[in-house]
């Protein structure tokens, strides 16, 4: 369906936990309130809304958290969602801890592409970076994923004071090869008191190292990233700078929260309770899917502005 700007919107981002398996300093570092399991949607809830949103013409759905994997019967969740009539596609993004274990399945149910969340590939910046000595397990994780022949992506967030990590990461997703993209912070929860590093700063870091590095028009994807390729490299570099160059006239996505809460856009606290839809009248829950995505706010506001979500990224689902 369209929203009442006329953006197609095709694409629901479902966090089916708030719980997480590390304690990134720019996320979660000192944890946070989790929603007790009462308030947690269900999976066949989880399923409902699916197949409401499928029925107004959103076909391509993202499984994410806090970390999905930890949530248990993840994986058969996402077989089923792959398997509900109208479902285009369905990918997943994870901290990569669980994963090694488990790619061999997705692969089986035909996942279509995984999203692995990794900033650093040096064993003790990754610890310092998430309170957890345990890169080895998300190394793991990558290679599991990429010989079970399924899509993968690393993504990177531009934390501050990490220059001398851009091109080592880039380096590091070429090696096996794959894309990687780099992920302006998001000044919501731990990220609203750091500006990180800026994308055309760490652009520039990477022209130094591959000075023919330039933009291509290629979609990868369903997300917002812009690509960059080089001779040298086998994979593609992407930027997602959504707050230093807003793509909000081509937003094409709306995000469930673990509790139910549908959220239009990311920087606004107001959604709509499909929660209380579900367990009360759920025969109203397209209509009330509907209007909230017609309503979508027209942009964001991270330039400037009143950002009213208070909730962390890990209880929002990024």
């Amino acid at each position: 369906m369209t929203d009442r700007f006329g953006r197609k919107i095709e694409y629901l981002r479902i966090s089916i936990t708030d719980r997480c398996n590390l304690r990134c300093r720019y996320c979660m570092p000192n944890g946070i309130t989790l929603a007790r399991h009462d308030e947690v949607l269900t999976y066949e809830e989880f399923l409902q809304v699916a197949a409401a949103a499928v029925g107004l013409g959103i076909t391509r759905f993202k499984v994410t958290g806090g970390e999905p994997l930890v949530r248990r019967g993840c994986v058969e969740f996402i077989r089923r969602l792959k398997a509900l009539p109208g479902v285009e596609q369905v990918t997943l993004t994870t901290n990569g801890l669980l994963l090694a274990p488990l790619a061999p399945q997705l692969a089986d149910i035909g996942v279509d592409g995984v999203n692995i969340s990794l900033d650093t590939p040096d064993p003790a910046e990754f610890a310092a970076i998430t309170g957890f000595d345990r890169l080895d397990f998300v190394l793991a994780g990558i290679d599991a994923c990429v010989a079970a022949g399924i899509r993968t992506k690393l993504n990177c967030v531009l934390l501050a004071g990490c220059e001398g990590r851009v091109t080592a990461m880039a380096r590091f997703a070429q090696a096996r090869p794959l894309d990687v993209r780099f992920i302006e912070v998001m000044p919501i929860g731990e990220g609203a008191g750091s500006a990180g590093l800026g994308p055309q700063r760490a652009l520039e870091l990477l022209q130094s190292e591959w000075p023919d590095l330039h933009p291509v028009a290629e979609k990868r994807g369903n997300g917002p990233a812009h690509y960059y390729a080089s001779a040298a490299l086998t994979g593609r570099i992407g930027m997602i700078d959504a707050v230093s160059h807003t793509f909000c006239a081509a937003c094409n996505r709306v995000r469930l929260t673990s509790t139910g809460m549908l959220k239009p856009c990311l920087c606004y606290g107001e959604g709509a309770d499909l929660r209380a839809v579900l367990r009360t009248c759920p025969k109203r829950l397209p209509a009330v899917l509907r209007q909230a995505v017609y309503n979508k706010p027209q942009a964001h506001c991270f330039g400037g502005g009143a950002v009213t979500e208070q909730k962390g990224m890990s209880q929002i689902g990024g």
